[in-house]
């Protein structure tokens, strides 16, 4: 109980249950939009959708802060690589918060003279570029682990008794291929907090893809990889060890 109070206690962990729950009850209702039977328990799901989107919006008021102060940190790093990548999505996430902090203002009435969908649409780019620019550091953090992995003469050792034992494997695949992607599984085997912390972003990204009309996903599909990558956050949030650092 002590481990579920304390991460409730924090507006993070708040956050990422109620992102949980909002994406859980948008895959429901994708998967029950034709049942003519659960029309009353359908319109109920999209109105506590709708809710826990906008409580989300009120938990996220001086994150961009936060954002901020991450940018300070990053923009120390001593790798060149990750120092442009993390802060330039930082920095772009600062601008995100921004944007939903107005459009949050314009839903309470605070704000009325604005363009809704244009700050909405400026949002999702701002979140998109974000993401992008994690992935990069997470493409490039597993490169870096694949090329010293590569080098180690234990490993090579085994990953040449794998394509001996798999010969099948290598009639089908070639060769180079099918060492590639069994130095990438061991490397995200090894580095779960990469694996994962790559999975969540991905998933991620089909949300901005599809609302700036990049890649046109349905219901389920948003639901499903919000749901995913919010309980993959749940999971760092809760277990240190599992989030990547920097």
């Amino acid at each position: 109980m002590d481990p579920f109070v304390k991460f409730t206690s924090q507006s993070q962990g708040r956050d990422r249950i109620f992102r949980a729950a909002q994406y859980a009850c948008s895959l429901a209702v994708y998967l029950l939009r034709n049942n003519s039977d659960r029309k009353d328990l359908v319109a109920k799901l999209k109105s506590l959708e709708t809710s826990l989107s906008a409580g989300r919006k009120l938990l996220r008021l001086g994150n961009a802060a936060n954002s901020i102060e991450a940018a300070k940190r990053t923009v120390q790093l001593s790798d060149r690589v990750l120092r442009l990548c993390l802060t330039v999505a930082n920095v772009s996430r600062t601008l995100y918060f921004i944007c939903d902090n107005v459009l949050w203002a314009k839903s309470v009435g605070l704000i009325r003279n604005i363009d809704k969908e244009r700050w909405s649409l400026n949002s999702f780019r701002f979140y998109f570029f974000s993401l992008v620019m994690h992935l990069s550091r997470d493409v490039y953090a597993v490169l870096q682990v694949m090329t010293k992995r590569s080098r180690d003469k234990n490993f090579k050792e085994r990953m040449d008794q794998h394509l001996t034992e798999n010969p099948e494997v290598a009639e089908v695949v070639v060769p180079h291929l099918d060492g590639f992607l069994f130095l990438l599984l061991e490397t995200l085997k090894s580095h779960p907090d990469l694996a994962l912390d790559s999975v969540k972003n991905i998933c991620d990204l089909f949300i901005p893809l599809d609302k700036l009309g990049l890649y046109q996903s349905n219901g389920g599909v948003i639901g499903f990889c919000g749901l995913i990558s919010s309980l993959i956050g749940i999971v760092t949030l809760t277990q240190p060890r599992l989030r990547i650092a920097p």
